[in-house]
């Protein structure tokens, strides 16, 4: 599975293949990425990464999941997919994260756009939810400049290292695009 978004930027299916990229990418900005990514404890070799990759493979497998590395000029720069997909309700739950020196750049705006697009029309989705750290305010942009509804604030959701983080959680039905 490939979507081309722009010259030098695509989603691509992650595998096992990617698995020391993705890791060199991870370890290269990890004290950028723990500030709001709860699994950066448990990724400290390139066997986690080929871990992740494996059971992402069996996600998609079994349309549960999709996993998606972000290319950029030939570079993976961040990781974009849906960590869950519940088919009986049409939803899937989008997450995202992007390497420090890719920040900036658009790229993760459009890279949700064009994951969103193929929810909707690839898979016959009805809606995509995002879910954000409340402080995380580069992440909570990008739902906001695609339009997404703003439903509320889910109250110490997520457990970070040694603190609970609440989540705002955005939500994109298929009526409203």
């Amino acid at each position: 599975m490939e979507i081309s978004i722009e010259k030098g930027l695509e989603l691509k299916l992650l595998e096992l293949k990617d698995a020391e990229e993705l890791f060199a990418l991870v370890d290269s900005c990890r004290s950028y990425l723990k500030e709001w990514l709860p699994w950066l404890d448990g990724a400290k070799r390139v066997e986690d990464a080929k871990y992740f990759l494996e059971q992402s493979q069996k996600e998609f497998q079994l349309r549960r999941g999709l996993q998606t590395g972000i290319w950029y000029y030939g570079r993976l720069a961040g990781v974009i997919g849906f960590y869950r997909i519940d088919w009986s309700n049409g939803t899937a739950y989008l997450g995202y994260w992007l390497g420090e020196k890719y920040q900036g750049q658009g790229i993760m705006t459009k890279s949700v756009k064009a994951l969103v697009h193929y929810a909707f029309n690839e898979l016959g989705l009805k809606r995509v939810e995002i879910r954000c750290a409340e402080e995380n305010l580069r992440s909570m942009a990008i739902p906001e400049r695609l339009g997404f509804i703003n439903e509320g604030t889910a109250k110490e959701r997520e457990w970070l290292y040694d603190h609970y983080v609440c989540h705002v959680i955005y939500a994109f039905n298929r009526e409203l695009k």
